[in-house]
């Protein structure tokens, strides 16, 4: 998840940003969002009475995972980043495909308690989507004539419906997260927040339509549940403070393999604490 193979940086005479230090915040607002995710949420629902939660750890826990908003936009702000200045689009493409193989039973594990759980499949599905789908686009983009022009369109639709049947975290609307990125990566910040704000608003209430509308949620209940993921936009401030350096880049390594241990870490915490 990252630009050239991790993240990219920043310049200014001001206050500015790096890549790098882009990449330090998502990892740390993903292990925050993970972290309520597995371990507190599990003991909310161990605690609570009736099936009724604490209110203040409600709060707490809403609170945890508001922050882990900005994760996936400041990865799919970067893995576009990525694509864009890596020499070798492939190699960026294989190491995404070998690192979500790798992830899934970590991720599994630490969502679900299964080894293998096929109701959804690691971000890194996602992002490998996402990065297929920008490779396709931009070959066919150097041809001329409405076929190809079709054809780019349906290589999104595809993306975003193997993100969908196939349980990919964020599902289509991760990709289409990704793709707005790419094709807005001239345009102004304004325009970015515009763009990633309803491609995040409107993927998210749709797919939770699609999802629980048959289980007795109304329209209107599903689109407040999806505000939530407007807390995202709040990567945006540290977006707009990006200007394309680098920075100080840690080991690819570590950019790729600290999901699925963080993962198992999570999962190896829970059980210790008897929360799973």
């Amino acid at each position: 998840m990252a630009a050239g193979d991790c993240m990219s940086g920043s310049r200014t005479a001001q206050f500015h940003i790096s890549g790098a230090a882009l990449k330090n915040i998502a990892y740390l607002s993903m292990f925050i969002d993970h972290f309520f995710a597995v371990i507190i949420l599990n003991y909310l629902w161990m605690t609570a009475v009736d099936g009724v939660w604490d209110t203040k750890l409600k709060i707490i826990y809403r609170a945890g995972r508001a922050i882990g908003r900005i994760a996936f936009i400041l990865f799919a702000h970067q893995i576009v980043e990525g694509f864009l200045h890596t020499r070798s689009r492939g190699k960026l493409l294989l190491r995404l495909g070998v690192f979500a193989i790798l992830s899934e039973i970590p991720f599994d594990l630490a969502f679900s308690g299964m080894v293998f759980d096929w109701n959804s499949q690691n971000i890194f599905f996602t992002l490998f989507l996402g990065v297929l789908v920008l490779i396709v686009w931009d070959r066919l983009v150097r041809y001329q004539g409405v076929v190809f022009i079709i054809a780019r369109w349906m290589v999104l639709l595809s993306g975003c419906a193997a993100a969908y049947w196939g349980k990919t975290d964020y599902r289509y609307m991760g990709v289409l997260l990704i793709f707005v990125f790419y094709k807005a990566h001239e345009r102004n910040l304004a325009d970015k927040i515009l763009l990633a704000g309803c491609v995040m608003l409107l993927g998210t209430w749709s797919a939770n339509c699609l999802r629980y509308l048959d289980d007795g949620y109304t329209v209107l209940e599903l689109f407040r549940t999806s505000l939530r993921e407007m807390y995202g936009l709040a990567a945006f401030i540290l977006i707009g403070l990006y200007y394309g350096e680098k920075g100080h880049q840690p080991p690819k390594w570590f950019c790729y393999g600290f999901y699925p241990v963080h993962l198992l870490f999570l999962y190896g915490a829970a059980r210790y604490i008897g929360v799973m």
